[in-house]
């Protein structure tokens, strides 16, 4: 996003001795971008009540702005993933935050449906960056998506009692974040056109990293499927209690809007949480443990 961001671009031109120290810094930058644009993209479940109200929908329609807003991000990351991994593109989290700003202009003054799933594509779309760290880094870097994410619901309090169009105020910090993420593009240009000792933290990983036989294809097919549905299973319940929540609690036990709202960023900050202190635990004890009490939990 830029949610999970092009980090391939700023690995490939991080100098083997003193880049570490730089790139920590962008990498905390790009955090802060990442809350930005989370928060934004929050905004559209955050307001469901809203939109629910506004155009006449029904559960079902409300269920396809959240299909239409992760279907675009989840095919779209890898496959920009993967061609930002052989070839970086510095301006690409400018960019993804650039059609994130344009889906927000478009919720805000969206005068039907259509424009509604139509601006839930284009917020999926600036999700588009795709890349990856190790352990701590990727949590200090996710942390910020879901901080971001968080703090929707409470900036939602703001949307509903200003009107559906009061979202163009957001648009200040997508600007911002425009700001920011093309600096960190015109450093990470600069610096890869005037460092040619530069090596990647992964190929310098890699070559301190001791001589392993290869896993038989079958074990890494399996290993990939378990993995993928026990994510699958974990995102299924966490998008359907981001687009329902407040439904459900406004119908069960009678709450406001508001106070809805704030019971949904109680649990999105869970989520912040959690990333924060699996990073490093999963660098400890091991990753996969993390993944199976995240999931049983």
């Amino acid at each position: 996003m830029a949610s999970d961001t092009n980090l391939t671009a700023i690995r490939a031109t991080a100098p083997a001795d003193t880049g570490e120290k730089t790139v920590f810094k962008i990498l905390l930058t790009i955090s802060f971008c990442h809350l930005l644009n989370d928060t934004l993209q929050s905004l559209i479940p955050a307001i469901y009540p809203l939109l629910k109200n506004a155009f006449h929908l029904d559960f079902g329609q409300v269920g396809l702005i959240a299909l239409t807003l992760q279907l675009t991000a989840s095919i779209l990351q890898p496959l920009v993933g993967l061609y930002t991994d052989r070839r970086p593109q510095p301006y690409s989290l400018a960019l993804g935050m650039g059609i994130t700003l344009a889906g927000l202009l478009a919720l805000a003054l969206a005068p039907s449906y259509a424009t509604v799933l139509a601006a839930a594509a284009l917020m999926g779309i600036g999700s588009m960056a795709s890349g990856g760290q190790h352990g701590m880094a990727q949590s200090l870097f996710q942390v910020g998506g879901n901080a971001g994410s968080a703090l929707g619901p409470l900036f939602a309090a703001f949307v509903l009692t200003k009107g559906q169009s009061s979202l163009a105020w957001f648009s200040l910090l997508a600007f911002f974040g425009i700001v920011l993420l093309a600096n960190i593009g015109t450093w990470t240009r600069r610096h890869k056109s005037h460092s040619p000792k530069s090596i990647t933290v992964d190929a310098a990983y890699l070559a301190a990293a001791p001589a392993r036989a290869p896993l038989p294809t079958g074990k890494i097919v399996l290993s990939l499927a378990i993995l993928v549905a026990l994510m699958f299973s974990k995102f299924f319940y966490l998008a359907s209690l981001m687009s329902y929540y407040t439904f459900y609690l406004m119908g069960k036990f009678h709450m406001s809007l508001q106070n809805a709202q704030l019971h949904l960023f109680i649990f999105l900050g869970a989520v912040a949480a959690g990333t924060i202190i699996g990073g490093p635990v999963g660098d400890r004890i091991g990753r996969k443990y993390v993944i199976w009490v995240s999931i049983l939990g």
